[in-house]
């Protein structure tokens, strides 16, 4: 009996120490859930795949089997540590979806890469655990196939809204997550029931209307996934509802009235870059490829590669009924990358249609690629 109460004690001593640590370190919240708390997860998975939400995001199946149950990516794992960095942006992130001649991007994008911020810090808090406890430890911040949300919400640290992402009371929408997987058997906290009530305005502000029901999201209608990962054109029935967002999309996170709790992010490396805040699409389309290298060094948008950048802005200066904004898009007829030129295409027609057939006559007999032949001659 008495060896219980002494490893229960040494155990919330750790619990309190880790707590503690996480919060020096820059975290927001810390939840502990049980390596098997949501055994509901690969049936929840497999129903999202099957439906074909996850669009050409071939990784997600290939890799379905560890993504649903964290023993199948690592047996020894028994408990896990969630942890969350508030990243609250100081204004409204909606509010530049009007001023079209500017670029929007996603407020996660605007700094440095998150993935490089949290993860030092997942290894510090990690390598604190392993000490202490003498138990093996592997840290995690959407590098790998871990289904973070749902095991938050296992945590404590809030619940998947409506519009999937996780929900905290204290910090809304903005939430970056990280996990820390151990072989130390420690106490889960208390799941946190979903508080959505009635709300539905995540589900009614979505442009492109991606969410099939409430708690799912089909991603090949989202912005978010089509500015992102999405490789090839983006469709043409979303280009217009697409707008000026050239990476990303907050619209389902940024009315989310939770939000109304967050405090801006006190940890002054997830700040806003200014130049990312309200970027001028003029000065985005002359970027060559060395270009949005330098200028994205270290931001998430670099990953998408100078071509799928280009698109976007293409896609916002055909969305913005500014004619100045013409030549730029003109100059990138002849772009090597047809995804480029295809977009350049649809920006021309929808500014200058006149202009644009012009064009057509002199570009097109000369064009090989099939998309972008059916950019000259297409719906848009």
């Amino acid at each position: 009996m008495m060896a219980d109460a002494t490893t229960l004690a040494s155990t919330e001593k750790l619990i309190a120490e880790l707590r503690a640590r996480a919060e020096a370190l820059g975290f927001d919240s810390f939840g502990i859930a049980p390596a098997s708390a949501r055994p509901d997860l690969p049936q929840k998975l497999r129903a999202a795949l099957d439906a074909g939400w996850h669009g050409d995001m071939d990784w997600m199946e290939e890799t379905a089997e560890r993504r649903a149950s964290p023993s199948e990516l690592w047996p020894e794992v028994r408990s896990i540590i969630l942890l969350g960095i508030n990243y609250g942006p100081e204004t409204d992130p909606l509010a530049i979806l009007d001023e079209k001649s500017l670029g929007s991007i996603s407020v996660y994008a605007r700094n440095r890469d998150y993935h490089e911020i949290i993860k030092g810090k997942l290894k510090e808090l990690a390598g604190l655990l392993a000490r202490r406890a003498g138990a093996d430890v592997k840290v995690f911040v959407d590098t790998a196939p871990v289904m973070e949300k749902p095991l938050a919400e296992a945590a404590g640290l809030g619940w998947q809204g409506k519009h999937t992402v996780l929900v905290s009371r204290e910090f809304g929408s903005w939430l970056f997550l990280g996990a820390i997987f151990t072989s130390a058997e420690l106490p889960g906290d208390k799941p946190h029931a979903e508080s959505c009530g009635s709300c539905t305005r995540c589900l009614d502000i979505c442009p492109t209307k991606a969410f099939p029901a409430p708690f799912q999201l089909d991603s090949r209608r989202c912005l978010a996934y089509l500015s992102v990962e999405h490789k090839g054109p983006i469709p043409v029935e979303f280009r217009v509802p697409m707008g000026n967002r050239i990476y990303g999309c907050d619209d389902c996170l940024a009315v989310c009235p939770w939000n109304k709790f967050a405090s801006v992010s006190r940890e002054a490396r997830l700040r806003a870059r200014e130049d990312l805040e309200r970027p001028a699409l003029a000065d985005l389309a002359r970027l060559d490829d060395a270009g949005f290298r330098a200028f994205f060094a270290g931001s998430p948008v670099k990953r998408i590669g100078h071509g799928r950048f280009l698109r976007n802005v293409l896609i916002a200066i055909g969305n913005s009924g500014d004619p100045t904004l013409l030549p730029l898009a003109r100059a990138r007829l002849d772009a090597d990358d047809p995804l480029v030129r295809g977009a350049a295409i649809w920006a021309l027609r929808r500014l200058d249609p006149a202009g644009a057939e012009r064009l057509r006559l002199d570009y097109l007999p000369a064009e090989s690629d099939k998309s972008v032949r059916e950019e000259w001659t297409g719906d848009i």
